[in-house]
């Protein structure tokens, strides 16, 4: 099933309400061209598009895509960096009706070849040489492994075509594809239709208070869920301001950026804000006009938050959320404490949050507990993974986040950790099941397990327990080479490989690596 619907009964509910609007992405596109016409919409370095640009050249994209044999429901891998090139292809893909499946730069062989084999893609749009990496050279191995893949477009190929009459996608229907963070494996695919999206979309933009007057930074890659729509670039087209594409989030990159274009708005994930924060006390660039720096993809800390306004001069906002759906914010207005000391309250009245123990029951108010979630846009299942499925979402159709949190008695939520073996590395989502597969690939390995470490700079790094099998030695910089060789985006390759004899435990690896793995962390606190 390429799509888990909502529920009839939740389906009339959000439409009652107003979340959904029956209105395409292809139609959005067209209502803020008509409403901010020749207003810049997107800035990408000396390249300015204005709203009706945006608007004609996803047409002629669209075009473009049919008349190469591209139809309306076929998946089109896009793995595009920060610029306008982005659009182009998305809202062109959109207006035909075709799904983008957003992957990001850093992936690689193993990754795009996952995606275009599971989403069965008919293209993959790449861009070219990016930050010194050829990722043409990708492209054999990724077509070998997925014969689906016809075409192949490299960004600044002109695709476009004379616009012709196509029909309007719908609303309801699959749109897009995005990666979700993943505990087990390569990343799962989350299905999202533009009613539930673009709801999103409206409602953070309106939470956030921006309007035409606002000018985004987009610092962070653009595909992941944060900077496309909490409220991101998406919502700050929906409310007619203008988005800057910054090519690096580093200081030196982003800060001439934000004073040349006037930058009210921007997120970062906590790493890069404690970067900002130190380069902001010696930068001679002017960052008067920020107003905002949102902060997301991990936990800010309440002393880095604290620091935001003396340093930047700006307003902190925390966002937490997850790309199936759930965010929440803390609101510009809130107290001071708020905004320091917890991650934000939902989108939506309609976000539904339980918080249950380790057997399922209810927590008592204020305590900590494992975050369920379900609302309107909330995905109910990811696509093409029915068995995972049964696991990740409760029968009554809660996803489990796999997020530790209490609620305050305002309803705002504090993440105290995670659950699920998954490693957030300055914001990049792990999976420790995946790193470990591949460390199994190497003939010298015998068992292997991936942990996360505590980094007061990234929040967490990968630490991996190999044992050996006796076939030759290899040294943990061979085996990191090793992961590297094989494909992995690089943010993926542990930190650190510790080979020992035996792991610290007896028997707890041949029964549960999630046991495994909880053992490894209790080594790793007491030998530190």
């Amino acid at each position: 099933m390429d799509l888990t619907p909502w529920p009839a009964e939740f389906a009339e509910r959000y439409r009652a309400a107003g979340y959904w609007r029956g209105e395409s992405f292809s139609a959005a596109i067209r209502s803020w061209a008509d409403a901010h016409g020749d207003r810049v919409a997107v800035v990408d370095g000396d390249v300015r598009r204005t709203y009706r640009e945006l608007d004609a050249r996803a047409s002629r994209f669209a075009a473009g895509f049919a008349a190469r044999g591209i139809a309306p429901g076929d998946r089109v891998v896009v793995q595009l960096p920060n610029t306008a090139d982005f659009f182009d292809v998305v809202f062109g893909l959109f207006r035909l009706g075709a799904v983008p499946v957003f992957a990001l730069p850093a992936h690689r062989e193993s990754e795009l070849s996952y995606f275009c084999r599971h989403a069965e893609a008919v293209a993959l749009v790449i861009p070219g040489v990016h930050e010194g990496f050829d990722h043409g050279g990708l492209v054999p191995a990724v077509r070998a492994a997925a014969p689906s893949v016809r075409h192949v477009f490299t960004a600044g190929d002109d695709l476009g075509a004379e616009p012709v009459d196509l029909a309007d996608p719908g609303a309801s229907g699959l749109a897009f594809l995005q990666l979700s963070g993943g505990s087990t494996g390569l990343p799962k695919l989350i299905p999202r239709t533009a009613d539930d999206y673009l709801y999103s979309v409206r409602a953070s933009a309106g939470i956030c208070g921006l309007s035409p007057a606002s000018v985004y930074l987009c610092a962070l890659p653009v595909a992941h869920n944060f900077p496309l729509s909490s409220p991101g670039v998406l919502g700050v087209l929906h409310a007619g301001g203008t988005v800057v594409m910054c090519p690096r989030p580093s200081p030196d990159v982003a800060f001439p950026l934000i004073e040349r274009e006037r930058v009210t708005i921007t997120a970062l994930v906590p790493p890069l804000a404690l970067v900002w924060l130190t380069a902001a006390e010696h930068t001679g660039a002017d960052l008067s006009s920020l107003e905002v720096l949102q902060v997301g993809g991990a936990k800010l800390t309440a002393d880095a938050a604290r620091r935001v306004r003396p340093v930047l001069g700006c307003a902190v906002q925390q966002v937490f959320g997850m790309a199936e759906g759930l965010v929440n914010y803390t609101r510009l207005d809130d107290p001071a404490e708020v905004l320091e000391e917890t991650q934000g309250r939902p989108i939506s009245p309609d976000d539904e949050l339980l918080v249950v123990d380790d057997a399922g029951a209810p927590v008592p108010p204020g305590g900590t507990g494992h975050l369920l979630t379900r609302g309107p846009y909330t995905i109910r299942g990811y696509y093409r993974a029915e068995e995972h499925n049964a696991t990740a979402f409760t029968p009554d159709g809660f996803y489990r986040t796999g997020d530790l949190v209490r609620i305050t008695p305002a309803g705002y939520v504090v993440v105290t950790g995670r659950a699920k073996d998954q490693i957030n590395r300055g914001g990049e989502k792990i999976a420790a099941e995946e790193v470990e597969n591949h460390l199994l690939a190497h003939p010298a390995v015998h068992d292997a397990a991936v942990v996360a470490v505590p980094d007061a700079y990234l929040g967490e790094r990968t630490c991996a327990f190999v044992t050996l099998s006796g076939d030759g030695p290899v040294s943990p910089a061979q085996l990191r080479a090793f992961v590297r060789s094989r494909g992995l985006a690089a943010f993926k390759v542990p930190d650190k490989v510790q080979i020992v004899d035996a792991f610290p435990v007896t028997g707890v690896g041949k029964v549960s690596r999630t046991d495994l793995r909880a053992a490894l962390r209790a080594h790793l606190a007491r030998e530190s």
